[in-house]
C-alpha cells in the first residue's frame, strides 16, 4: 500500500434522492479474502438509477457509494490471498450488498466476486462485461431451455435490449421486439429485427396477440412495468409467461386480469440477476465468464455515448436517465483506461 495516495474521490450518496456529491475520501484497506481494485471504468445501468432513488431490491447504509459493476486493475491484496497470484491482474467486479460500490476511485471487494479479464478484452469492455451481458444471456437461456418456440422482449432498444437481440439472431430465435417510438424500431430493424412492434401504435395489442400465436411465443421478458405486462399476459397463449426484471416506467404493474391466471393458467415471476448467479456452480461460473468475454466485441457488444470523470458524472447521469437508448454513461474515475 505503500506506494498508493492516501485519499481518493469518490461519488457518495447521502440520502435516496438521487441527489450526488463529490467527496475526499481515505484508500481503503482490504480485509482478509478481499482486493483493493484501482478503479479503470463503471457504467451507469438502469439497476443504478434505482438504487440511488431507493427503488431497488436493497437500501445500503448510508452515506455510500453507488455502483454495481466496474473493472479494474488489483494493486493490494488482503490476508489470505496470494499476492503473486492477483497483483496486476485485470478484472471485472460485482459491488455487494454491503459496503461502497464502483463509483470511486479505489475500491474494495472480495476476491470471490471478481472476474479476470482475458487478454483481448479492455477494461472498458470488462466494466460492462457483467449486469447487461450476464441478464442477457441468462435471460435468453432461460427461453430456448425451458422450451419456449419464441419469446417476447420489452424495451428492445436499450442496450440490454439490443443484446437479447443480437444473441437470437445468432442462434436463429424468434424474438418479438417492443419498442416505444418509430425511430427504435428503426433502429432495431437495421440491427436485423424481424419482428418489432410500438407500443404507442393504437393496433399494438392487437398486433402483438396475433404474432404471438402465429410464433407460439409463450415467454415474456418485462423491463417497464406499469400497463405492459397486463398488455403482454392477455397477447401470450394460454400458459405464457412474463418474467420482470426491471421496471422503468417506475409505476407498479396495473390492471392484471384474474381470469388469465385462472382460465390462461398463465404466470408472472420475476428474474434478479444477483440470485440466478447465486445458483451457479464454479465451473458454470467460469465456463459463462468466458461465453460471454468472447463476444464483447460483438453481439455481447455496448454502446457507449459519453466517457465521463468523477466530477462531470452527475449531470451526464441526469441525461442518461432522459434518454437510455442514445448509449451508456461509462464513468472513468481515473482517467482515460
Amino acid at each position: 500500500m505503500s506506494n498508493l495516495p492516501e485519499t481518493m474521490q469518490a461519488l457518495i450518496l447521502q440520502k435516496y434522492d438521487g441527489q450526488l456529491e463529490l467527496t475526499e475520501r481515505p484508500v481503503p484497506q482490504p480485509a482478509s479474502g478481499e482486493l483493493l481494485l484501482k478503479v479503470a471504468a463503471s457504467p451507469v445501468n438502469p439497476s443504478d438509477v434505482m438504487f440511488v432513488v431507493g427503488q431497488y431490491g436493497f437500501r445500503k447504509r448510508l452515506p455510500t457509494v453507488p455502483g454495481f459493476e466496474a473493472s479494474g486493475t488489483v494493486v493490494a491484496v488482503g490476508e489470505g490471498l496470494a499476492e503473486a497470484q492477483w497483483l496486476g491482474m485485470r478484472v471485472a467486479a460485482f459491488a455487494g450488498r454491503e459496503g461502497d460500490g464502483t463509483w470511486v476511485q479505489y475500491m474494495t471487494v472480495p476476491a470471490v466476486s471478481c472476474i479476470p479479464l482475458m487478454e483481448n478484452v479492455s477494461l472498458e469492455q470488462g466494466a460492462m462485461s457483467l449486469v447487461n451481458p450476464w441478464t442477457a444471456y441468462a435471460m435468453l437461456d432461460m427461453a430456448r431451455s425451458g422450451g419456449h418456440k419464441a419469446a417476447v422482449q420489452t424495451a428492445a432498444a436499450s442496450a440490454l435490449g439490443r443484446m437479447m437481440l443480437r444473441l437470437a439472431l445468432q442462434a436463429d430465435y424468434p424474438l418479438i421486439n417492443i419498442v416505444r417510438r418509430q425511430e427504435q424500431a428503426d433502429l432495431l430493424h437495421s440491427l436485423g429485427a424481424e419482428h418489432v412492434l410500438d407500443s404507442s401504435d393504437p393496433d399494438f395489442p392487437t398486433k402483438l396477440s396475433k404474432l404471438c400465436r402465429e410464433l407460439e411465443a409463450t415467454i415474456a421478458f418485462d423491463a417497464v412495468a406499469g400497463d405492459l405486462p397486463s398488455q403482454l399476459l392477455y397477447a401470450l397463449p394460454r400458459g405464457g409467461e412474463i418474467v420482470i426484471y426491471g421496471a422503468l416506467s417506475e409505476e407498479a404493474i396495473k390492471n392484471l386480469n384474474p381470469g388469465e391466471f385462472i382460465f390462461g393458467q398463465k404466470k408472472i415471476s420475476g428474474f434478479w440477476l444477483s440470485l440466478w448467479i447465486a445458483n451457479l456452480d464454479m465451473k458454470q461460473m467460469q465456463t459463462t465468464a468466458v461465453t460471454i468475454q468472447q463476444q464483447l466485441g460483438d453481439t455481447l457488444q455496448t454502446e457507449v455515448r459519453v466517457r465521463s470523470d468523477l466530477a462531470t458524472a452527475p449531470a451526464e447521469i441526469a441525461t442518461y436517465t432522459e434518454n437510455m437508448t442514445a448509449g451508456k454513461v461509462l464513468i472513468m474515475p481515473n482517467g482515460p483506461a
